[in-house]
């Protein structure tokens, strides 16, 4: 079959598939795992999350039968995540999961690296992982971009398997874009970052590596600039909070679709402008990303600081 066609369908197919169980986990998770909105919440009805169950079992199983072993080993991540949906489990047992993870990501890469540079490898990948779940915080924001990422890796490592985790979250969107009948909670967030940074530890050189790194900033840059100010502020990184950039222009009246629409956009304008010209035409685009997010912060969002609980 052509690999095109087979692409497709593959995606169709797990689009589908995840629509369907999502679906049917709906009523499930509304019973054992309702978020109900708080102080920090952008949300005002009661929505059930651990809805990422539903396509992270349809993209692991769809791309095992595609010969790709890489789903399978973030596995345990989402299933920590299960877990903390509904136990709200130690932040150590959490971030030691994800550093065994990370361990085997960077062990099976198909590009060596040396002793020297694997402590900050090991670091990159919980960054990611992190950044991911940091910024899981909006209707369809994260299902979005990171459907937009792995298109990108998918053309750009020519990795089929990684059309079956872009097709599940496209049926996971008929979901959770807003208004979300289903949040994807931890279960879903930690697994994509680890599936988006085992495609770029799969990337043939460290400039691919780079860009595909890249394409992902409007999400990472939020989450990466809101802990350097939490942290030069004095304030507790690991405390939750609604200070990044998308949900300060949540709460200065930006609906959530907006937002997730400006995040999912820039992502995939980035994208196109790697695969089509490289770092020579997606650096200046990351530059033009990162004055327009200053703009937004100074002239749209409410002020980094003011941090006011719900009313």
């Amino acid at each position: 079959m052509n690999p095109a066609i087979a692409a497709v369908a593959l995606a169709l197919v797990a689009a589908l598939l995840t629509a369907l169980l999502t679906w049917a986990l709906i009523p499930l998770l509304r019973r054992r795992l309702l978020d109900r909105p708080n102080a920090r919440s952008s949300h005002a009805t009661p929505t059930p999350r651990g809805g990422g169950l539903a396509f992270v079992l349809v993209a692991t199983a769809l791309a095992a039968t595609n010969g790709a072993l890489w789903p399978l080993l973030c596995l345990p991540l989402a299933l920590v995540g299960v877990l903390d949906d509904r136990h709200n489990l130690p932040a150590g047992l959490r971030y030691g999961v994800q550093a065994l993870t990370a361990v085997a990501l960077v062990a099976l890469a198909p590009l060596p690296l040396p002793l020297w540079l694997w402590p900050l490898a090991l670091v990159s990948v919980t960054a990611v992982i992190n950044f991911v779940n940091f910024t899981d915080g909006l209707d369809g924001l994260v299902a979005g971009c990171l459907a937009v990422l792995l298109a990108v890796a998918a053309v750009q490592l020519q990795a089929g398997w990684l059309w079956a985790a872009v097709g599940a979250l496209l049926g996971f969107l008929v979901w959770n874009w807003s208004p979300a009948r289903v949040f994807m909670g931890d279960v879903g967030s930690t697994w994509l970052g680890a599936i988006y940074a085992a495609a770029v530890l799969q990337a043939a050189t460290p400039t691919a590596q780079l860009g595909l790194l890249l394409v992902g900033f409007p999400l990472l840059g939020d989450a990466c600039s809101c802990v350097l100010r939490r942290l030069h502020a004095g304030q507790p990184v690991v405390q939750a909070h609604r200070l990044h950039l998308y949900q300060r222009l949540q709460r200065a009246g930006w609906p959530h679709s907006r937002v997730s629409g400006l995040y999912v956009s820039a992502t995939a304008v980035l994208g196109v402008a790697w695969l089509a010209g490289g770092l020579w035409l997606l650096l200046p685009l990351v530059a033009l990303t990162t004055a327009c997010g200053a703009w937004l912060d100074r002239q749209v969002a409410v002020r980094f600081s003011k941090e006011e609980p719900r009313k």
